[in-house]
């Protein structure tokens, strides 16, 4: 409370003192008008809090009008941006089926690949709405209020503080409208499916005091689905279709327990109690696997409703008062398939006084897959956001000076409710003993029986079990989360004294922001009485008080080889009240050797604070796939006889092997197994921010002989440590034995005996707790280079050339002591593609009424793991010889390059009206196939999730009144 007063008493004074600043720079825009041959049009951008600083500054802004906006046919900001080359994917798509977690459903942009949470997201200025886990849901912001996007892609945390370590996102609403406008959209894949549509009305009013907009839009995206398509409909491609299937089916599996045998029950059967109606699993043959491609959703369905109100009003002739509030309401749905259940997973056996049990009186273990409940997840994201402030003028010291001072609240809530995964104490009750009552199978237990129990033949085929059944095993549940932001803060700029080259000009601020929320997970689920992954509650709150000076000198102007040059430094001091205080500096410069050259260079320091997750977040389940070194022919016991030595110190016994978890037998190579037991995930509240140093070079070539044409080029390095890293069950245990820490080792324990129930070996891991630490490091680097080009007009139209590149030279990323260095540059790694060249070129045509665009995406090949990792038998390997050290995998497949092509025809009605009709992806490309895009990262096959699935066209209709 008394920070609070603080920060009022803080306003007050500065709104006495008249002071104001405004979070602007200038850049040239991409995609737009470029302004003269000598010198780049003037907008007011993002990157600098002194107004006065010149569109050729010493920062690096991609910019996009509402012009090059409407050219991309897309409805939702991040796809809009994920258009931009230095753009990587997001942490979380809508192709994440597999993924949990609140966040999921929301829509996220990654600049330079340094992650979703590595990118500050602005409005107008000022900071959006995050999430417990640091991520900013765009899907928030309604396309048809934005006048334009500022990306500012360089570190910026002198200026705004945490996050903005791999670039700034700054959406900039419309100030003024007078009149109304209307917007329908209809897009849909050329497969028939993903159908979009999107209706938005905005309404404004401006006089000489007041300028008043509304808005509201709804969006309704229907699913996309993986057996809709060849590329998605197989786990391992289409090219092999019959590899990947699920071991665990929707035929019954038992597990004799007398011999370990393994039978399945006949296809069609329903006497599960005859052994005679069984055959013997052949995990070599799909006959009783199944495809879980055919259930699952490619990508999530969503509904977006959201309604904006903007007003400013001009007080005095010095004082303007401004106010935004904007609600929007975020509904989505995915599927995955029926669980697959089993007696490891759940310690739930069939009762050998169940009458279905082919082994009457013992309990049997058993694998059978819920076809029947699909496992689906709704989420509704409400955000409430409120921005009110004042902001004027005055003169000081013979230089004009502005002044601001602002609110910003935002509150997220979010429900989301899960079916399909099944209650354990009701699937023990139906799967437990049972006696006969007037002819009829029933439960034995009375007080269950009573309570709605109906024993469940759980080893008969798919449809064999009743509705009756399925409303008793399924459990419907619901967690909540809820964060929200105060955010105080107040800015004056303006100009000290002039010099012979300029003025000297000054900005200074403070903030005050306070962030809290909580996540309340289901009961049951939080208990471990479900099957789905147990998570424990969240809650935390932290504040930071921040103050900030920026001063911008000119020193040299129009001299012989010096038509310009001044520096820009900025220093920002945050405290924190989880993990104190840190300043952060940078430095730019800007050299202009002559009129049509400018030289521009930064040198920033940045931060990003641990999120409430990171610190708070409580415990929650994951099933880890991981190599046990220990293991004494694939492991690095077998090569490494200090690692045996410290295997048999831990008690691990001699000849140990690791055991795959669906087969139960010893693994066959390197990739390891996943775990039979869920392992525990926590956060840290000792965590320390993550901390970055960012370098650009570049320059800004605008010929005077050519009118229109700009040729930019930034080179840009950024180095990134402390980085907040969730160590896994493989590096944890990694750590342990190869790095020899022993710390590490104290996070796991191994299984004296075996226990056949969990599937768990003995000596093997059977408990682990990951936590997250401040260990790893990130380097990379490239170059941008964009050139535009807006020829003279002509009697057929005036065109316009834009493109836009980014090389990668560099990623290397090390996630901790002694961990070899991840450099996968020109690799598939994971979910994301780390393009050496990413290029986006288009051309742009108005004639009269008439309007067209053609626009070319270009992303150059990346390399993959071959499909087979057996060196006498590798499958689709342009490199055979080729050993992966972060793979850990034998051999190579180089990828191709693919472009995409999008056009789009406008044309404007003499009564105010605006036809548009485009295709993306008009040739219908489809990308390559790659086998090392994991599973749990897409939710689907392994497709890469930066490619066009499918030709996509659409159509709109834009009515001004």
């Amino acid at each position: 409370m008394k920070q609070k007063t603080l920060l009022a008493t803080a306003i007050a004074a500065a709104l006495v003192l008249q002071t104001w600043s405004v979070a602007a720079q200038d850049a040239a825009p991409a995609q737009a008008d470029q302004g003269s041959a000598k010198s780049l049009e003037t907008v007011t951008v993002t990157g600098s809090r002194i107004r006065s600083v010149d569109v050729e500054t010493s920062q690096p802004v991609f910019t996009m009008d509402r012009a090059a906006i409407q050219a991309t046919g897309l409805t939702n900001v991040n796809d809009i941006i994920a258009r931009m080359p230095s753009a990587g994917t997001p942490d979380i798509t809508p192709q994440d089926t597999l993924s949990s977690g609140t966040d999921v459903g929301g829509r996220y942009v990654n600049i330079r690949n340094l992650g979703s949470n590595r990118t500050l997201v602005l409005v107008n200025g000022r900071r959006w709405s995050t999430s417990l886990s640091g991520l900013t849901d765009l899907s928030t912001i309604p396309v048809s209020m934005i006048e334009r996007i500022d990306v500012l892609k360089d570190g910026a945390s002198s200026i705004y503080g945490s996050d903005a370590i791999g670039g700034v996102v700054n959406i900039i609403t419309k100030e003024k409208f007078d009149g109304a406008e209307a917007n329908v959209y209809f897009g849909q894949n050329g497969q028939g499916d993903g159908t979009t549509t999107n209706y938005d009305f905005t309404w404004g009013h401006s006089t000489e005091k007041n300028s008043l907009i509304i808005g509201a839009s709804y969006q309704n995206t229907d699913p996309m689905w993986n057996r809709e398509r060849d590329i998605t409909s197989y786990a391992n491609g289409p090219r092999h279709p019959n590899d990947g299937w699920s071991g665990t089916g929707p035929y019954g599996r038992v597990i004799d327990p007398n011999t370990n045998q393994q039978y399945v029950i006949n296809h069609g059967a329903t006497n599960t109690a005859d052994l005679s109606n069984y055959h013997l699993y052949d995990g070599s043959s799909n006959a009783d696997k199944y495809n879980t491609q055919q259930d699952m959703t490619f990508r999530a369905g969503s509904k977006l409703k959201n309604i904006f109100l903007q007003d400013k009003y001009k007080l005095t002739d010095n004082i303007t008062l401004h106010g935004m509030a904007s609600y929007s309401t975020r509904d989505t749905s995915s599927q995955l398939a029926g669980y697959p259940l089993s007696t490891g997973g759940t310690g739930v056996a069939i009762s050998g006084d169940n009458a279905y049990n082919p082994f009457p009186g013992q309990d049997v273990a058993f694998y059978r897959r819920t076809t029947e409940l699909p496992r689906i997840t709704w989420s509704n994201s409400k955000l409430a956001h409120i921005d009110v402030g004042a902001e004027g003028y005055f003169q000081f010291l013979d230089h004009d000076w502005s002044w601001d001072a602002n609110y910003t609240y935002s509150q997220n809530k979010i429900r989301q409710i899960g079916s399909g995964n099944l209650n354990l104490v009701n699937l023990a009750n139906a799967l437990g003993p049972t006696e006969t009552v007037n002819g009829q199978v029933v439960c034995a237990n009375a007080a269950a029986r009573a309570a709605g129990c109906v024993p469940w033949n759980i080893l008969a085929g798919p449809g064999s079990a009743s509705q009756q059944v399925l409303n008793y095993v399924n459990y419907i549940e619901t967690n909540r989360q809820t964060s929200s932001t105060d955010d105080y803060t107040a800015n004056v700029s303006g100009g000290l004294f002039d010099l012979p080259a300029g003025t000297v000009n000054l900005a200074v601020g403070i903030e005050h922001r306070g962030e809290k929320g909580n996540f309340r997970p289901d009961a049951n689920v939080s208990a471990g009485l479900t099957t789905d992954l147990a998570a424990a509650p969240t809650s935390g709150a932290y504040n930071t008080n921040e103050a900030y000076a920026e001063l911008d000198v000119p020193l040299l102007r129009d001299l012989p080889g010096a038509q310009e040059f001044g520096i820009n430094i900025a220093s920002r001091y945050s405290h924190y009240s989880n993990f104190g205080s840190t300043t952060n500096n940078k430095y730019s410069f800007r050299y202009r050797p002559f009129e049509d050259l400018l030289v521009r260079g930064t040198f920033a320091h940045g931060f990003r604070a641990p999120s409430l997750d990171n610190l708070y977040g409580g415990e929650a389940q994951s099933f880890e796939t991981f190599l046990d070194p220990c293991d004494s022919v694939y492991g690095a016991a077998a090569s490494n006889p200090a690692v045996a030595k410290s295997c048999a110190a831990a008690g691990v016994p001699a000849g140990y092997r690791q055991v795959n978890s669906t087969s139960g037998k010893p693994i066959t190579n390197s990739n390891g197994s996943q775990t039979p037991v869920a392992f525990i995930s926590a956060s840290n509240p000792n965590l320390q921010p993550e901390q970055s140093i960012t370098r650009t070079l570049g320059l800004v070539f605008s010929p005077h002989q050519v009118e229109g044409l700009d040729f930019t080029v930034d080179y840009y390095n950024i180095y990134v440590k402390n980085i907040i890293t969730a160590v896994d069950a493989q590096d944890t245990l990694n750590y342990c034995y190869i790095q020899n820490d022993p710390s590490f080792c104290k996070s796991f324990t191994r299984a004296a005996t075996a226990n056949p129930v969990t599937g768990v070996a003995a000596g093997s891991v059977d408990s682990l707790t990951e936590t997250l630490y401040n260990l790893g490091t990130l380097k990379t680097e490239g170059y941008d280079v964009g050139i535009h080009y807006r020829l003279p007009e002509t009697s057929f139209g005036r065109f316009r050339i834009a493109s836009d590149s980014t090389y990668l030279s560099k990623y290397e990323l090390v996630s901790g002591p002694g961990a070899v260095a991840k450099t996968p540059v020109g690799f598939m790694d994971g979910e994301d593609g780390l393009y050496r060249l990413r290029s986006n070129l288009q051309v742009d045509w108005d004639y009269k009424q008439f309007g067209a665009s053609w626009t070319i995406r270009y992303y150059s090949g990346l390399k993959d793991q071959c499909y087979s990792n057996d060196p006498t038998d590798l499958v689709e390997c342009s490199s055979p010889n080729y050993t992966n050290p972060w793979w850990g995998t034998y051999g190579m497949s180089q990828k191709g390059s693919v472009a995409f092509n999008d056009a789009q025809f406008r044309y404007t009605a003499p009564w105010k009206g605006v036809f548009t009709v485009g295709v993306n992806n008009i040739f219908n490309k489809k990308g390559p196939f790659y086998y090392s895009v994991t599973s749990t990262g897409t939710g689907s096959s392994p497709y890469n999730p930066a490619f066009d699935i499918d030709r996509y066209w659409y159509v709109s209709y834009n009515q001004k009144f």
